[in-house]
C-alpha cells in the first residue's frame, strides 16, 4: 500500500472541492480492502478528522486504535447497542424517523445525522415527507448534527443520468430550504461521494464522502468523469510461487480435470486463492497474472489457497518468485480495474473483497 499515494489522492481530491467543505473518508470495508486502521491512522495523523463507516463494528475498531474526530456509521444499528454509540463518540445515521423514535425511547444521549431519501429508495426519510423530517430534530436525547443524501447515478453523464442527479440535487437542496426556513440548523450537509465530487465538483455543502477515488480508483476503468483528476491506485496485491513443475500432455491441471493441456506445458503454483479475493471467475484462462514482467494465464480452478498458472512461455521463473495479481511489475500492469472488467463487476468489489489473511504492507 503506497501511503504517498494515500495521501495524494486525499489532497487531489480535496483541491475540487469549493472552499469550506471537507473531505469525510470512507473507510468502510475494511476500507476497500487496504486496511481500515492503518488508512484511517495514517489520515487522522494527516489532519483529517471526518471518517465514515457502515457498522458500528467498524467504528468500535477505529475507536480503540485512537482514531480522533468524528466517525459517522452511515447504516442501521441496533438500537440494543445505544450505549456503545456514547460510549464511543459515534454519530448515528437516522435511517428513519421510527428508527429516531426507538433510539430516543432509550433515553441515551446521542449525535445523528439525518438521511434523507431523494430518489435511491434505500435508507432515508422520503424528501417529500416534510413533516417527519422536521421531527428528526425533536428529539430531546438525539442531537442533530448533521443532514445528508447519497447520489445513484453520478458515475453516468448521459442525459438519462444527469437528469435523474440533478433531480436528486434539487430534492436535497430543497430539504436543506425546509430545514433552515423552519428556523432549524441543519448541522453539517453532505451530498457527493467519489463521483459527485468528479462530476459535480461545483456543488457547495460541508462536506464530501471520497470513497473508491481515495484509493486510486473508478469503479470502472472507462467510466468517463467531467473534473479531470490525478489518482493514484494506493493498492498492489502480489504473492509467492511455491512449486513450478512439467505438466505432460494430457495431464489433468486442479480440480474437476477443468484444464487439460494439449501439449507438454510448465506451470507454477502460487499462494494465493478465492479465500483472499482473487474471484473464481477468473479461472480457466480467464485472468491473467505477472511473473517476471510478463503475462501468464491462470489455469484450471482457482482454488481456496491456490491457483495455478501457465508459465511455459516465461523464462526463469522458479520457487519464492513474486506474483502480482494487482499492480506493475517491469512495463506490464494489471489493474483492478482490467480484472473488474473481466469479472463483469465494479473495481469497488474486487478490492473491498481481499481477505484478512493478505498481509498488508505500508511503505512512504
Amino acid at each position: 500500500m503506497s501511503l504517498d499515494h494515500l495521501r495524494h489522492n486525499a489532497a487531489e481530491l480535496q483541491r475540487l472541492l469549493p472552499s469550506g467543505c471537507r473531505l469525510m473518508a470512507v473507510v468502510k470495508a475494511n476500507a476497500y480492502g487496504h486496511g481500515i486502521t492503518e488508512i484511517a491512522g495514517h489520515l487522522n495523523r494527516s489532519g483529517m478528522d471526518s471518517f465514515a463507516v457502515a457498522e458500528i463494528g467498524e467504528g468500535i475498531l477505529l475507536r480503540e486504535q485512537g482514531i480522533q474526530g468524528e466517525i459517522l456509521i452511515l447504516g442501521y444499528t441496533d438500537p440494543e447497542r445505544a450505549a456503545d454509540l456514547a460510549k464511543y463518540h459515534m454519530t448515528q445515521t437516522m435511517v428513519s424517523l421510527e428508527y429516531g423514535q426507538a433510539l430516543e425511547a432509550l433515553g441515551i444521549d446521542l449525535e445523528v445525522h439525518v438521511k434523507i431519501d431523494t430518489g435511491m429508495n434505500r435508507l432515508g426519510v422520503p424528501h417529500q415527507d416534510t413533516g417527519s423530517i422536521l421531527r428528526c430534530y425533536d428529539f430531546v436525547n438525539l442531537r442533530v448534527t448533521g443532514m445528508f443524501s447519497h447520489l445513484s447515478m453520478s458515475d453516468g453523464l448521459g442525459p438519462e443520468e444527469t437528469e435523474f442527479t440533478r433531480r436528486q440535487i434539487a430534492h436535497f437542496d430543497g430539504v436543506v430550504a425546509q430545514i433552515k426556513e423552519a428556523g432549524i440548523d441543519p448541522g453539517l450537509v453532505h451530498l457527493q461521494s467519489s463521483y459527485g465530487m468528479l462530476n459535480y465538483p461545483e456543488l457547495r455543502y460541508d462536506r464530501a464522502r471520497p470513497g473508491i477515488a481515495l484509493y486510486g480508483l473508478l469503479s470502472q476503468e472507462g467510466d468517463t468523469v467531467r473534473c479531470q483528476a490525478e489518482l493514484r491506485p494506493v493498492l498492489a496485491l502480489k504473492a509467492t510461487v511455491t512449486q513450478v513443475k512439467e505438466v505432460q500432455a494430457g495431464q489433468p491441471v486442479g480440480y474437476g480435470r477443468r484444464f487439460v493441456p494439449e501439449s507438454d506445458i510448465r506451470i507454477a503454483t502460487v499462494s494465493i486463492g478465492y479465500a483472499d479475493g482473487v474471484p473464481r471467475m477468473l479461472s480457466d484462462g480467464g485472468g491473467q497474472v505477472l511473473i517476471r514482467g510478463q503475462r501468464a494465464s491462470i489455469i484450471g480452478s482457482i482454488c481456496m489457497d491456490q491457483l495455478t498458472v501457465d508459465v511455459t512461455g516465461v523464462d526463469g521463473v522458479m520457487l519464492g518468485d513474486t506474483v502480482t495479481l494487482i499492480g506493475q511489475d517491469g512495463d506490464e500492469q494489471i489493474t483492478a480495474g482490467e480484472i473488474a472488467a473481466r469479472c463483469h463487476t465494479v473495481t469497488n468489489e474486487i478490492v473491498s473483497r481481499i481477505g484478512s489473511r493478505v498481509q498488508r504492507i505500508y511503505v512512504e
